[in-house]
């Protein structure tokens, strides 16, 4: 690996954590990408991206449980089939990887390179628009938190066993639970973005507070990092180089990420979301014809590949450095007026005194 090459990873790791402690997904939905753009097959960037996923969650955790925003028990609950989600992925990853290529360059893993992007794409895409539309028509109708639609449908319906979250103040039937977190943890495994469903279905079917959410599924992907990690390590695919140079960007980013939700609007943070994510499905749809000339799909000149993959790396650092310095703006912003107002407090006692 070439020390341009390091650079750029340890900066998608910096930028993924910022967006991690921000959003509560991981970061992945970046970071994986932008290891494919590099060059790196599909299955080791995912391999290695759940890999570091185990770390920064922990420390992501650690923070927003210092805030108040972990439900433990709901992380530990949607971790009874998020393992089994993953452990299928693994399994359809290594399937995928193993048939298509002759094991020259890049075409090694193409097969398994089109998965994960058009399961990206496709999957993100409709997380991106319904939380866009969700945002349109609460402001449309004055409210600023989220859709309570389904919640309430499944509140009607009252599957039993319901269970109490405390932090979260939430009841929620077990099987809805088990359900997401199968979705969760097969998402993980397959693309390393477990968030953007753990996310959303606990702010959108659970009735989670935004905080709460990305806080709790911190929690819950400290967990499926680790077993993510240990199955695909046995299967070869992690690349610890890869992990570490992520560890050295992201450490630091998700600090100033979590910090961003205790000071910004909720509805600010589901628009920054869907944004980046929807800047992020165009680049790696941009990259989909790569993948299908290198499987015989279509036919036309390699060269143009190159161009291709430019241009996806280029909408992908568009979405992480947008992303990044709004989330960024927003977090010094809310830190330079509370110290104003806390300098003015001081001149008002000391005029007092």
């Amino acid at each position: 690996m070439t020390w341009s090459a390091a650079i750029q990873v340890a900066a998608l790791g910096f930028i993924g954590g910022i967006l991690s402690g921000f959003i509560g997904s991981g970061g992945a939905f970046f970071m994986t990408p932008g290891m494919m753009n590099l060059g790196i097959q599909g299955p080791v960037a995912v391999a290695s991206n759940i890999t570091h996923k185990f770390g920064k969650a922990m420390v992501g955790s650690k923070k927003h449980g210092e805030m108040g925003n972990v439900d433990r028990k709901l992380s530990f609950f949607m971790l009874i089939t998020a393992f089994a989600g993953i452990r299928i992925a693994v399994v359809v990853m290594k399937l995928l990887f193993a048939e298509t290529g002759d094991g020259h360059g890049l075409d090694k893993g193409a097969g398994a390179n089109l998965y994960i992007s058009l399961v990206f794409a496709l999957i993100l895409s409709v997380v991106a628009l319904s939380m866009l539309s969700d945002i349109v028509k609460s402001r449309g109708s004055g409210e600023s938190g989220p859709s309570t639609r389904i919640v309430d449908f499944l509140a009607r319906l009252r599957l039993h066993p319901l269970i109490y979250f405390p932090v979260a103040d939430v009841k929620v039937s077990l099987w809805v639970i088990m359900i997401c977190g199968l979705a969760t943890g097969y998402l993980a495994g397959t693309i390393g973005v477990g968030g953007f469903i753990g996310v959303p279905a606990m702010i959108y079917v659970f009735g989670v507070p935004a905080a709460v959410a990305a806080g709790s599924e911190l929690y819950l992907a400290m967990y499926m990092g680790a077993f993510g990690a240990l199955n695909y390590a046995f299967e070869g695919m992690v690349d610890i180089r890869l992990t570490l140079l992520l560890y050295a960007g992201s450490l630091l980013g998700i600090y100033i990420g979590a910090y961003g939700t205790k000071v910004v609007k909720e509805i600010v943070i589901r628009m920054v979301t869907a944004v980046i994510i929807l800047i992020c499905v165009l680049s790696r749809t941009i990259a989909i014809p790569i993948y299908l000339q290198q499987l015989g799909y279509v036919d036309y000149d390699p060269v143009y590949n190159g161009y291709l993959n430019s241009a996806s790396k280029g909408l992908l650092y568009m979405a992480g450095a947008t992303g990044g310095l709004m989330i960024l703006y927003f977090v010094f912003k809310a830190y330079f007026q509370r110290r104003k107002i806390e300098s003015s407090l001081s001149r008002g006692l000391g005029q007092a005194a």
